[in-house]
């Protein structure tokens, strides 16, 4: 017992608190200042998954760190890693998420439908040969490899493309060398032509959220943020279960994997063809919508609506999954996911944990004084409130849904939209007054309700915005996630 629970405390502060790379690898030994970019198809179901190469590029400037090629986070269900054909030597690896590991948890993949999913792989350019392997999470959390294959960078394979001459790209902040700072792209979706100017204000807006919030405003003058426009056909984006199709730059929609209110994109080349016009460490996809919905996945994107009244929040949660690993604190909104943290193995995000041993959380050097482990917070009350919340609210939502596909007037739709946010209003004024008059509000302890499982899983504060919608701060625990990930891209 007492190994085990030595092994348990080691594996939770390489989460928690990265380990520096044991050797440095020597960038300009190994790598040119460019990309590679590696176009990757996944495909499988639940029991089996392989990838496939679509395409490799080489693009100018490499937007990273050469500091630190190698990830020290343990985080992503997948882990990418590049060695020296000749020498053996590990020269780069990533952690990552992708919808492809999401997918492999729900129903239609335990029942063996096979689904096919774009990825993109970017690592420095090499000078010369290397091998790219992919391993994928076992369910005790050990990686296996999947994939390996030679890349020799003379290749002529390798296309080198030039300049996108219609994508425009429009500086929103910084101005620092992308070797030592954290480099976004927002690509603009649903954005036709004549609201370029609506796409640059709403660009400026999110980028003033993200540097004014905490932990990133510490960092903000290691922060470059630029807008990627290529003009849409439509303006908006497809809706499924609304019956609105749109054709947009990159086709975000809405109904992702089968929940409504998830918004992603499919259309990888590209997304990663419009980003890639500026030298970029994470894309972002803003979509012209009013409608509440988003997505985030860790090292790979996030998308998120521009004009809803939760747009704050729903851009700085997704944000959060997508540069820091963070995990979804809540568990009682409808998820497409099964068994997505298998029971009785340590999450490998920062900020949630199954408390296999009490005695040692994962975030102990954070731990409020004296706080019980679990810590007791109303939980009974809060899931009567929400539980009925939620039951109205999809009610509302497939009412909505049908009278938009059944061509109603939008008089109709209008008042049950209105209905609706009015609902959802209401119950953040509950869930705010709940958490306010809450003893416990203040404290980092063990909460058990987190990662869409009521029992069994915990999250380290009371609430975050990982957890509930509305304008409030990261907890602690995220916030030193969010300031680690940025010193590994500044540093």
């Amino acid at each position: 017992m007492k190994i085990k629970r030595l092994v348990f405390v080691v594996f939770s502060l390489c989460i928690l608190f990265p380990l520096p790379a044991n050797e440095p690898v020597g960038f300009d030994h190994f790598f040119e200042n460019a990309t590679l970019r590696v176009d990757l198809i996944h495909i499988g179901d639940k029991t089996s998954e392989l990838y496939a190469v679509d395409r490799m590029y080489k693009t100018p400037v490499w937007a990273g760190s050469p500091a630190h090629v190698i990830d020290t986070f343990n985080n992503g269900r997948y882990f990418i890693r590049v060695f020296d054909s000749v020498s053996g030597k590990l020269i780069f690896s990533r952690g990552f998420n992708s919808i492809f590991g999401e997918y492999a948890t729900t129903k239609p993949a335990a029942n063996g439908i096979k689904r096919a999913f774009p990825e993109t792989a970017l690592i420095p350019f090499p000078r010369n040969p290397v091998r790219l392997t992919i391993s994928a999470r076992n369910r005790d959390n050990s990686l296996k490899e999947i994939f390996r294959q030679e890349i020799d960078p003379k290749s002529v394979d390798i296309l080198q493309l030039k300049k996108n001459e219609d994508v425009e790209i429009i500086p929103i902040a910084g101005n620092t060398n992308p070797h030592h700072s954290m480099d976004l792209a927002i690509v603009a979706d649903g954005y036709t032509g004549a609201e370029r100017n609506k796409a640059v204000s709403d660009a400026k807006y999110f980028a003033a959220k993200l540097l004014n919030m905490a932990p990133y405003n510490r960092y903000r003058n290691h922060i470059n943020i630029a807008l990627a426009f290529r003009p849409s056909p439509d303006s908006g984006c497809t809706e499924p279960t609304r019956g609105i199709y749109k054709r947009t730059a990159v086709n975000a929609s809405f109904n992702s994997l089968g929940l409504p209110r998830y918004l992603l994109t499919e259309d990888n080349r590209d997304l990663r063809d419009i980003a890639g016009a500026v030298p970029y460490d994470i894309a972002v996809v803003m979509v012209n919508s009013p409608r509440y919905g988003g997505g985030g996945i860790y090292n790979f994107f996030c998308v998120f609506t521009a004009d809803n009244p939760y747009r704050n929040y729903v851009f700085l949660h997704e944000f959060g999954h997508a540069f820091a690993g963070l995990a979804d604190e809540y568990y009682s909104s409808a998820v497409t996911y099964d068994d997505f943290y298998p029971n009785g193995v340590e999450p490998l995000e920062p900020n949630i944990t199954a408390l296999i041993d009490s005695n040692h959380l994962k975030w102990k050097e954070l731990a409020s004084p004296g706080v019980s482990i679990p810590t007791s917070w109303g939980k009974a009350e809060y899931d009567s409130q929400n539980l009925d919340y939620q039951k109205k609210r999809r009610l509302l939502d497939g009412k909505i849904a049908k009278l938009t596909r059944d061509g109603a007037s939008a008089d109709q739709i209008r008042e049950l939209k209105a209905r609706a946010a009015k609902l959802s209003a209401q119950n953040g004024t509950w869930v705010n007054q709940f958490f306010a008059n809450n003893p416990e509000r203040d404290k980092v302890g063990a909460f058990e309700g987190a990662g869409y499982i009521p029992e069994g899983l915990y999250r380290p504060q009371l609430d975050c915005i990982m957890f509930s919608k509305g304008e409030k701060p990261f907890c602690k625990v995220c916030a030193a996630a969010i300031a680690a990930r940025l010193r590994f891209y500044i540093e």
